[in-house]
């Protein structure tokens, strides 16, 4: 089935829910380097969606009310999401499809307010798991 390529320059949009994590989240823009272009901008290959990091993003838990901070990646494209037919240079192309699996990385935890005198209690876990798609600019050259 046809759908957009992505270029350089699309974003790629999380949404908020990562487990029981709340992310405070902003767009990620996408880096295209494959050699096709589309209006002056590269397209975006297998592999592309791997440098996307958006570092500084606040969140938070029901338990871990203080807000801690990270960095939103994708951790992996849906199957409609990489060309079967279309390659630029040997790698195929990155198209809009549905919804990527995207993975937010904790840099500083959140903290649980003490329950009696003392320091704040630090989240434990590393990562959290949500979803996430792209939104592009190019709409007028699709693939398969």
């Amino acid at each position: 089935m046809l759908d957009y390529v992505l270029i350089d320059g699309d974003l790629a949009l999380f949404l908020p829910t990562f487990g029981v994590a709340t992310v405070v989240v902003r767009p990620g823009q996408m880096k295209g380097s494959g050699p096709g272009t589309w209006n002056d901008k590269k397209w975006c290959v297998d592999g592309d969606e791997k440098q996307l990091a958006v570092p500084g993003c606040p969140y938070f838990t029901p338990v871990y009310s203080i807000p801690g901070v990270g960095t939103l990646k994708i951790a992996a494209l849906a199957a409609n999401q990489k060309a079967k037919d279309t390659q630029s240079n040997g790698k195929a192309v990155l198209l809009k499809g549905g919804q990527f699996t995207a993975k937010f990385e904790v840099q500083a935890p959140a903290q649980q307010p003490p329950p009696a005198p003392g320091p704040p209690i630090p989240d434990s876990m590393q990562t959290y798991s949500g979803l996430g798609s792209f939104t592009t600019f190019n709409t007028n050259y699709q693939a398969t």
